[in-house]
C-alpha cells in the first residue's frame, strides 16, 4: 500500500510593520493657523492609517507654540521620548520649518533620531534623513527655515 507522507507548510515569516508617527505644529492662534493645524493632524493620521506596512504610532502636535525653541515644545518633547524609547521607526513632518525653527534645534533632534535608527520625512521639500548622505542639505535649509522665522519676528515688531 502506498505510504502518504503529509508535508506541513512552511511558516510564513510575519513582516514587522514600519511603526511610524506625524509631528504637527502651528506657531498661532489665529482662525487660518487653527485650520492648518486640524488639516495636519488629519492629513497626517489618514496617512499613515492607509498604508498596510506602516503601524500607526501617535500624532504628536503643538498648537500656538512657537518652533524656535524645542525645549518649550510639550509634545515635541514626548516624540523625542517616544523615539528613545523605541515606539517609533519614522517621523513624517509637513515641512522643516513646522520640525524647527532654529537650526541647532533640528539638526540636533535629526542627528539623535538617526543615531536611534529613526528617519524623519520631511513632505516639504521631499527629504528623508534616511536616505541623507551628509547633513549640507538639512543644514542649508534649516538655516533658511529659521532666518524665516527671524524675518517674520521683525515684520511683525515693525507692524509690516
Amino acid at each position: 500500500m502506498p505510504q502518504i507522507q503529509v508535508i506541513e507548510p512552511l511558516a510564513r515569516p510575519q513582516v514587522q510593520k514600519i511603526r511610524v508617527a506625524a509631528y504637527c505644529r502651528v506657531s498661532s492662534d489665529s482662525d487660518d493657523q487653527r485650520n492648518s493645524f486640524s488639516t495636519q493632524v488629519e492629513h497626517y493620521t489618514q496617512l499613515i492609517q492607509s498604508h498596510p506596512d506602516w503601524e500607526f504610532v501617535d500624532i504628536y502636535a503643538d498648537e500656538g507654540i512657537t518652533g524656535t525653541r524645542a525645549d518649550k515644545r510639550d509634545d515635541f518633547q514626548r516624540l523625542m521620548a517616544d523615539c528613545r524609547a523605541g515606539k517609533i521607526d519614522q517621523v513624517l513632518v509637513k515641512s522643516l520649518s513646522r520640525f524647527a525653527r532654529n537650526s541647532k534645534d533640528c539638526i540636533q533632534a535629526v542627528r539623535e533620531l538617526q543615531s536611534l535608527g529613526i528617519s524623519v520625512f520631511f513632505e516639504k521639500e521631499h527629504l528623508d534623513t534616511g536616505k541623507l548622505h551628509n547633513e549640507m542639505t538639512l543644514s542649508m535649509m534649516s538655516a533658511f527655515a529659521q532666518e524665516e522665522s527671524i524675518s517674520i519676528s521683525q515684520n511683525m515688531r515693525r507692524g509690516a
